[in-house]
């Protein structure tokens, strides 16, 4: 089983975001464009439940 997480970013910021998220175990799965504000990306992470 996993968990799933959804991040709103910039992008700028984005790269720092997932790495952090990444030493807790994240993963990515997608990233896309946030077309809902037009700017930033949404990010979908999964990590095994623990």
């Amino acid at each position: 089983m996993f968990e799933y997480r959804v991040e709103k970013l910039l992008v700028n910021q984005a790269e720092a975001r997932m790495n952090e998220l990444a030493r807790e175990g994240w993963r990515v799965i997608s990233a896309t464009p946030n077309l809902a504000r037009g700017y930033g990306l949404v990010v979908v992470l999964e990590r095994p439940l623990r």
